[in-house]
């Protein structure tokens, strides 16, 4: 499948699932609180299946999957005869709307907690935090390469994925982190990074980066690709070889063995260059010879051999949990995870981060939802709980057509002991309408500019 598929594919699927919930929140609660349900729609336009049910609700999955909706009896949108009023939404006691319209959000948190849970008990591959290279602010704090970070403030790290997920925020923040690490030695250590020294403006996708943070396993192993005929290297090294010490000194990295030949062919002697070939540790000896660069002219000592770019490594950590144990860790993540939106939107709001990284459209989402199903079950799940996490905390929002609004009039009700006229409710409509048209049309333009101009 390709990409553009595949991110159609599962965009419609993850659209399907969260939307489902979502109205099923609802449903669920109104025929619970005796109110009549006229229709249940997947999707909105052309129907394309159908079918009414015994309880008299029609049930529709429609043409265009960009959400969904319970329509409920009510008085305000149509004539409900004199026997049916009682089942009618808008004759409920306030406590009763304001459940129904809580049920959707919440289905939504129910949804997440338990996609949570499912990914803890499946198990994510991940890898193991461990530090690669530093540079920078990483450097100056004594971190060092081999270290495994163990925790991130007060945030425990496994995974590198959770490294980079108590980092990130941090470094937007400009705040100084205590770091827990197990050097290479094996013992326990604790490092500040001072985050508040990093540049007022960075590129917030880059933030680990930025800090001076390499993973170990996104630095490139020395593999072998081509060996030059007639060169140092020729009868000697073979493709697929990969290079793990020159004269004694570890090659951890593609980038650390053109240096270690330089000092070699400076030296003016044979050394041993040690490869691992199908599973096997040799000891070769070689002696670098004069070449030239074909595109700058200039000379070099080199062994006549060209690196290639290796598949990506094993992924060597597991975030995983027992049935039991899943279930708080799904509400701790839960709970982290809902901080850290209310965090971003504050960011948002402060100019602390652009706009341009902070809200997602369509494009986005489909691109990041086919991405994650390549990786497996476990990661999909985590992004749909986080997708489904934001999607009942933006239906929350006080804006009047959402549930949120509904909500907020709800409360208002309550406290004036009458409901909110008609009046304020229509201009609630008007204007909660222009705000959600500003989210959808920023959405749309950050899609454009992170996917299509970049």
């Amino acid at each position: 499948m390709t990409e553009f598929l595949g991110s159609i594919w599962w965009l419609i699927v993850s659209l399907g699932v969260l939307v489902t919930i979502h109205e099923f929140g609802h449903y669920w609660v109104a025929r619970r609180s005796g109110v009549k349900v006229l229709r249940f729609s997947i999707g909105f336009g052309r129907a394309l299946w159908k079918r009414v049910g015994k309880d008299g609700t029609e049930y529709v999955v429609a043409a265009i999957p960009l959400g969904g909706y319970v329509k409920m009896l009510d008085e305000r949108e149509g004539e409900v005869p004199a026997s049916q009023r009682a089942q009618a939404f808008n004759n409920q006691s306030v406590y009763k709307r304001i459940a129904i319209v809580f049920a959707g959000p919440l289905a939504n948190l129910i949804l997440c907690v338990t996609l949570l849970w499912a990914m803890f008990v499946i198990g994510r591959p991940d890898y193991a935090p461990v530090v690669g290279q530093v540079d920078g602010i990483a450097a100056e704090a004594g971190l060092r390469p081999g270290d495994t970070l163990l925790a991130i403030g007060n945030r425990a790290t496994p995974t590198w994925s959770d490294a980079q997920m108590a980092l990130i925020p941090a470094a937007l923040d400009h705040a100084d982190v205590r770091v827990q690490v197990r050097t290479a030695a094996g013992t326990e250590a604790e490092r500040e990074l001072r985050l508040s020294s990093l540049p007022a403006e960075f590129d917030e996708r880059r933030a680990v980066e930025a800090i001076g943070l390499t993973a170990r396993h996104e630095l490139a192993p020395a593999l072998i690709g081509r060996v030059v005929p007639e060169s140092a290297g020729w009868g000697v090294l073979a493709e697929g070889d990969v290079i793990t010490a020159i004269d004694g000194e570890p090659i951890a990295r593609a980038d650390e063995v053109r240096p270690a030949v330089q000092r070699l062919g400076e030296r003016g002697v044979p050394a041993m260059v040690e490869v691992r070939r199908d599973g096997e540790r040799l000891a070769l000896e070689l002696a670098p010879r004069r070449m030239q660069d074909p595109q700058t002219g200039d000379a070099y000592w080199g062994l006549g051999i060209a690196l290639a770019a290796g598949a990506p490594p094993a992924k060597d950590a597991v975030l995983r949990y027992g049935p039991v144990a899943a279930v708080p860790a799904a509400l701790r993540e839960g709970v982290h995870q809902t901080r850290e939106i209310f965090a971003m939107i504050g960011r948002a709001f402060s100019g602390k981060v652009s706009v341009e990284n902070t809200v997602a459209g369509p494009i986005t989402i489909a691109r990041a939802a086919n991405a994650y199903a390549s990786h497996g079950a476990a990661w999909y799940l985590s992004m749909l709980a986080m997708l489904s996490l934001s999607l009942g905390i933006l239906n929350l929002l006080p804006i009047p057509i959402l549930d949120g609004g509904h909500l907020l009039y709800y409360l208002i009700e309550l406290v004036k002991g009458s409901p909110v006229s008609e009046r304020v409710m229509a201009a609630g409509q008007y204007v909660g309408l222009a705000l959600i048209a500003s989210l959808m049309g920023l959405a749309f333009y950050n899609d454009i500019v992170n996917n299509l101009v970049r």
